[in-house]
């Protein structure tokens, strides 16, 4: 990081500040801002102008404060989404429609595998949107690609598996176990599809996958990539296993001047006792750094929506499938909450179901009142059916929401026509009333659960429109400004850095997205259109690799 200070010129620079909206300039010095202002302030700094985005609109770098290292992984494994994607290199996938193409897609990754002990493992599996319900991936179609290699897959949501009979075997996994989420067909035969922890431990544990958290320098930095390919210059681990293999890789990275890309990690507390989870986060806190921030750890209440593993109040599924499973026991959850809050720990807590939301609202409720503690910012993840009476007390509990507004686009249909039905998917990840309300709000994409692509995230909040082009919700539109806010400064005061980040302000990172386009003048359809040049990260340029 050069210690001389230089100048970048602009069309235009939105600076997310209300005391200074708008610049042409910015002077940098130590990767931090010095000043900003119009090119005739510039005349009193006797300093270069560097003119290389002088056609490109800079803004506060995207924070997406929820996300997983875990998207620049799953590129090592086979892709099986209904939508195409781009990997880190800016290839483009074609998405899988039907068991056939999807069988085809896993036979073609076999076969380039010669170790016959190496796991196949794919992500992304949305079984929701196959026309033909009746052929999807169970076990007898997995052991179609292989019967003696272990074969994973891993569902959009997160929240599911399906593993082949070799896996099954492996994992200890039989007809003789009584274990919920085992999921099994009318002759009491295990399909392969697993629901609960415990039976997705199993297979994770067997097949030696690391797709629990656990990351290398490879990891990040294929996530890295993915973000500065979409502008965004702060991105978190939000189910991060701090172990001393995962730490090394942070802070190898989060020491290169030249990264382009801060982490906020929060532990994932599930594995752990409370005990040594307090403890590892303890230790972990030692190696902060720029580009490093530890200091919270994530719970998981429910599953979601799309899966029907999210917990719900009356009346319960709009197909009238059952209510969805704890992720853990409430009363554990309560103890869980009690302790970390009690400890002084930030919770990201996951939500989806307005029963598991009213669950946490209880809990918290109590906990606070029992041990106050200002500006906490405890934050409910995904919190996708919180109703109106639930938002009046997240807002008088201080807490902070996290919408996952990528869902709108991804699945609203579906919520219509399988999960919500026609009213309730009005008001799924209600902005307009966390705004309402005046709850810190932010913007998700969960990646890998949705692509990372924080103006797509806007447009998303913004619009409302699903992917049949029909708008869910128009009373819970934001504006464009409320949104590029809530993936900028608002994301960053969920993190608690957003004194550091956030906004264009003297004193900050110099953390910038470069864009083809302002997207505070675009119709506001076209947000999702804008072209991303790449990042500036603390002074420093980064090209995106997807350039067009």
């Amino acid at each position: 990081m050069s210690k001389t200070a230089k100048i970048f010129a602009a069309r235009k620079i939105l600076t997310l500040n209300p005391d200074y909206p708008e610049a042409t300039h910015v002077v940098i010095k130590e990767g931090k801002i010095l000043a900003l202002g119009s090119e005739q302030d510039m005349q009193s700094w006797d300093l270069p102008i560097d003119h290389q985005f002088s056609d490109k609109v800079l803004m506060p770098g995207f924070v997406e404060a929820h996300g997983h290292a875990m998207c620049g992984e799953t590129w090592r494994y086979t892709y099986l989404g209904y939508d195409q994607q781009f990997d880190p290199e800016g290839k483009c996938w074609p998405g899988i429609i039907n068991q056939q193409q999807a069988i085809e897609r896993l036979k073609a990754a076999e076969l380039l595998l010669t170790d016959p002990q190496t796991p196949l493992i794919a992500w992304q599996y949305d079984p929701i949107f196959w026309q033909d319900q009746q052929k999807l991936l169970d076990r007898w179609a997995l052991d179609q690609v292989s019967a003696t290699r272990p074969i994973l897959v891993m569902h959009a949501s997160g929240h599911i598996i399906n593993v082949n009979s070799a896996l099954l075997g492996l994992a200890n996994l039989n007809e003789t176990l009584d274990i919920e989420g085992l999921m099994r067909n009318t002759q009491s035969q295990l399909t392969g599809e697993l629901r609960d922890l415990a039976s997705q431990f199993a297979v994770l544990r067997a097949t030696g996958n690391p797709l629990c958290g656990e990351v290398d320098l490879g990891i990040l930095e294929q996530y890295a990539k993915l973000a500065t390919n979409v502008g965004v210059t702060t991105a978190s681990e939000l189910y991060a296993s701090l172990d001393d293999d995962s730490m090394s890789s942070y802070k190898t990275v989060s020491n290169q001047d030249d990264f382009p890309l801060r982490f906020y990690t929060a532990q994932n507390a599930e594995t752990l006792s409370i005990e040594q989870g307090l403890a590892r986060l303890q230790d972990a806190q030692q190696h902060c750094n720029d580009k490093l921030y530890i200091g919270s750890c994530k719970l998981i209440v429910d599953g979601s929506i799309q899966s029907f593993t999210a917990r719900l109040e009356w009346p319960g599924y709009h197909n009238g499938v059952a209510n969805g499973a704890w992720k853990q026991a409430p009363q554990t959850m309560r103890q869980m909450i009690h302790d970390y809050h009690k400890a002084g720990v930030q919770l990201h807590i996951h939500v989806n179901g307005d029963q598991a939301i009213e669950l946490v609202l209880d809990i918290l409720e109590d906990v606070l009142s029992q041990y106050p503690r200002a500006d906490h910012r405890h934050t409910l993840q995904h919190c996708q059916l919180a109703s109106e009476a639930q938002y009046k007390r997240i807002a008088k509990l201080g807490l902070c929401v996290n919408l996952f507004s990528n869902h709108l686009y991804y699945w609203a249909d579906q919520h219509k026509a399988l999960t919500m039905g026609t009213y309730r998917v009005q008001r799924m990840n209600a902005a307009a009333s966390a705004l309402k309300h005046k709850v810190p709000l932010a913007i998700h994409s969960d990646a890998p659960v949705t692509p990372l692509n924080p103006l797509f995230s806007a447009w998303c909040a913004v619009n409302r429109i699903s992917r049949s082009g029909v708008v869910h919700g128009q009373s819970q539109q934001i504006s464009v400004e409320q949104a590029l806010h809530a993936l900028t400064l608002g994301a960053a005061y969920t993190l608690k850095l957003d004194h550091l980040i956030g906004s264009i302000e003297v004193g900050k990172f110099a953390d910038f997205a470069v864009l083809d386009d302002d997207p505070l003048q675009v119709d506001k359809h076209a947000l999702k259109e804008i072209n991303v040049w790449g990042t500036i990260v603390s002074g420093v340029p980064h090209q995106s690799a997807c350039r067009n």
